[in-house]
């Protein structure tokens, strides 16, 4: 690990102690960089300060929610980098208030104090007029923080894996219980899942000054799958068998409805609505270098990965025998080729 001087960048990561945010903080920490980590809770950031060396990384207390918090966070940094999103939206934690407001706030801060590159991370699908509030907000904040910042650089990664992921994490833990698991929508939408590590990696790419200014990239695996597909090889990885059955888009939205009603909710309406979509990187992006293969990273392919943390999931967690997958008496469905366009 490098030695950082007192004269090396200075960092500000928005949200950096989450599932991208560790892995930020860790490929900027490898470049040297000192980092200011801003978060709601900087007692619940300590987790972070094993990936510098001493004094590299500090928490500091900041919410995008509040003005004069994000302008104390960007005072005197190099660069800033917002990675602060919601899935769902529980009590004053909402779409518009995070990921509209928010991204405007750091940016006019940004602007005001001359604190230099500017990476912000949106997601496929972000539209500023959709009628779905999670991809109109992330579509309202890239548009704010390219208005102040016309430099800044924004990363819409398709769905994220890696160990923290809740994605495979969550159905493989349902794969335990369950004797099924759901189809939404019959299995047939595509995603592009792309290794955290490597979207942290573009990021920290960028605050190197290897993208291209006021450009909006897409950042997708090497391979477009279909969510079967995603829960067949999470299967044959935790080595379990169960049935997957399809829920057609009615009922899917019915259960969206209902569960979205909880303090910690499974599944909402608007993310059924969101899975109806290709979640994948369009052609203009692949056309135009747009990518990770633009900023001279290679996808890593998830069979590399989901084993390295999927492994608690199997019937004796590491010490379970390669073989047959294990359950009850559906056999699982055949894999596909893993490649589905």
């Amino acid at each position: 690990m490098p030695v950082t001087p007192a004269s090396a960048k200075l960092i500000t990561v928005f949200g950096g102690s989450g599932f991208l945010g560790r892995h930020t903080v860790s490929a900027l920490a490898r470049r040297g960089y000192r980092i200011r980590v801003a978060v709601r809770r900087p007692d619940l950031a300590g987790h972070l300060q094993p990936l510098g060396t001493v004094g590299q990384i500090r928490a500091i207390q900041a919410n995008v929610r509040y003005p004069e918090s994000v302008k104390r966070a960007v005072a005197g940094a190099d660069a800033v980098v917002n990675l602060v999103g919601i899935l769902t939206e529980s009590g004053r934690q909402r779409f518009d208030a995070v990921q509209a407001f928010g991204p405007q706030a750091i940016a006019e801060a940004v602007h005001a104090e001359g604190a230099g590159a500017v990476v912000h991370v949106s997601a496929i699908g972000a539209e500023e007029t959709s009628d779905i509030g999670y991809a109109r907000s992330k579509g309202l904040g890239e548009a704010t923080v390219l208005e102040a910042c016309p430099e800044a650089v924004i990363f819409r990664p398709s769905i994220m894996f890696g160990p923290e992921d809740n994605f495979f994490n969550r159905f493989a833990s349902m794969a335990r219980f369950s004797p099924f698991l759901p189809l939404i929508g019959g299995g047939t939408m595509l995603f592009q899942p792309v290794y955290v590590a490597d979207v942290a990696e573009a990021i920290a790419r960028a605050i190197d000054g290897d993208a291209r200014p006021g450009t909006v990239y897409e950042l997708g695996g090497p391979e477009v799958v279909t969510f079967r597909r995603c829960l067949e090889l999470m299967l044959e990885t935790i080595g379990r068998r169960r049935a997957l059955v399809p829920v057609p888009w009615p009922l899917a939205k019915a259960m969206g409805a209902v569960l979205g009603i909880l303090p910690k909710p499974l599944l909402t309406y608007d993310q059924v609505r969101q899975l109806e979509r290709a979640n994948v990187v369009s052609e203009a992006a692949e056309r135009e270098g747009r990518t990770l293969e633009g900023l001279g990273i290679d996808p890593t392919l998830m069979e590399l990965i989901l084993p390295t943390y999927l492994v608690r999931f199997r019937e004796r967690g590491q010490f379970t025998m390669p073989g047959k997958p294990r359950g009850g008496p559906e056999a699982m469905p055949p894999s596909g080729s893993g490649r589905e366009m």
